[in-house]
């Protein structure tokens, strides 16, 4: 085992109790400096999972490293439409990028990697239903199913249609989601109107 100085075994600590990857620039502003953190990497101690993220060497690989990732660098996205419907299995996309909520007008962070697709909500439907999941030890902001069947039919001409009614339709058949939450968030979402034949029909 390497031989640490007193600072870089407080970084370690940091990494233990903090648990699951951390920024670089989050370590930085908790009064590290980037020294301990490279000197870490080169013992072998920490990890680079990816640019400018690092966890403990001996940690589990990401089971979830796309929306671990998005959710460190886009602290105030939410996973969303087909990145969520993905997450709860109700669909048979395969998604290409990650799909994150930010509210109107909010700052689109320049990732690299994973890629991510961005939708702008309103503030009210963009605060309504949002869930954290422990996803590898790192809290992940998801919309929970009926908000996101919801979200699904408001952006259907940018997912497709067919991918939201289909999402609808396995939600409800498994009984993974309840028909009158999708419709209280529908009414937020303004897609009540449009949705309700849908949700007539599989009732």
């Amino acid at each position: 085992m390497p031989k640490h100085t007193k600072r870089e075994k407080k970084l370690v600590d940091y990494f233990k109790a903090q648990q699951g990857p951390k920024k670089f620039s989050d370590v930085v502003k908790e009064g590290f400096h980037p020294a301990y953190i490279h000197s870490l990497v080169k013992s072998g101690t920490l990890k680079k999972v990816d640019r400018g993220i690092y966890s403990l060497a001996n940690a589990a690989e990401l089971s979830q490293p796309d929306f671990v990732t998005a959710a460190i660098k886009v602290p105030k996205g939410v996973i969303c439409l087909i990145s969520a419907l993905s997450f709860y299995q109700v669909t048979d996309e395969i998604p290409r990028w990650v799909d994150m909520a930010l509210p109107k007008g909010g700052w689109e962070n320049k990732v690299e990697h994973p890629p991510i697709r961005y939708f702008h909500f309103s503030e009210k439907a963009w605060e309504e239903g949002i869930e954290i999941h422990q996803l590898d030890k790192h809290p992940v902001k998801i919309y929970k199913l009926e908000k996101t069947l919801a979200d699904c039919f408001k952006f259907r001409n940018r997912i497709g249609l067919d991918v939201a009614t289909n999402a609808l339709k396995e939600a409800i058949r498994t009984k993974k989601a309840k028909p009158q939450i999708i419709y209280d968030y529908a009414k937020i979402c303004r897609v009540d109107k449009v949705m309700k034949p849908y949700l007539e029909a599989l009732l």
